[in-house]
């Protein structure tokens, strides 16, 4: 496949000009941790702002499942971190559904701190009508959440297992698996290259 070189910035510009062509509320930045999937997402809201919009940052990581559940099956089992790490229906009750177009706009930013454990008591935010969520996170793409406009930073194997930490080495079974079965790459409106997230591509 061919890939168009983008600056982070530029790329933020594309992504929002289609988020808003399409009147979007609804965005999922998706990738590995060592894709630099947040950083993006806070450009993307800073161009919708600089545009004009209004639009807040989500991460994903905010809303996992409480610990007794994610680690049932250990601490390092890559099927757990495939299929119980993500809360999906706290992000669809909080996030995605008030923020679809219609919703209340009442929005949770956070339900439970990935470090305590522990519900982070966030505000709820009250957003205009036609604001954009960026919803950031890992392995968003065919877990039936509800997005408008869905971004998939893709990285080679040999990159995403030099870039991970080795304390998270574990995980990388878990992104084959999501790669293998979701097709990721075949079902996002826009795929880049990110095996230097400094340096991105845009796959055309």
């Amino acid at each position: 496949m061919k890939a168009r070189p983008v600056t982070v910035g530029g790329l933020a510009a594309d992504i929002a000009a289609r988020v808003g062509k399409v009147h979007a509320t609804r965005v999922a930045v998706d990738g590995a941790p060592t894709a630099g999937g947040d950083v993006l997402a806070a450009r993307v809201v800073e161009q919708v702002h600089a545009d004009g919009g209004h639009a807040v940052h989500i991460p994903a990581g905010g809303f996992l499942r409480q610990a007794s559940l994610r680690l049932e099956r250990g601490r390092t089992n890559p099927d757990a971190y495939y299929e119980d790490w993500l809360d999906l229906r706290a992000i669809t009750r909080e996030v995605l559904r008030p923020a679809a177009t219609g919703g209340t706009g009442r929005v949770l930013p956070s339900l439970r701190d990935p470090v305590t454990d522990r519900a982070t008591r966030a505000a709820y935010l009250d957003l205009p009508a036609g604001a954009v969520v960026v919803v950031s996170g890992t392995m968003l793409l065919g877990a039936g959440l509800d997005f408008d406009v869905t971004v998939h930073l893709t990285q080679s194997p040999a990159a995403l297992a030099r870039r991970t930490p080795a304390e998270m080495q574990w995980t990388l079974p878990a992104f084959q698996r999501y790669d293998n079965e979701v097709l990721p790459q075949d079902i996002a409106d826009v795929v880049v290259r990110a095996d230097d997230p400094r340096h991105p591509a845009v796959v055309l």
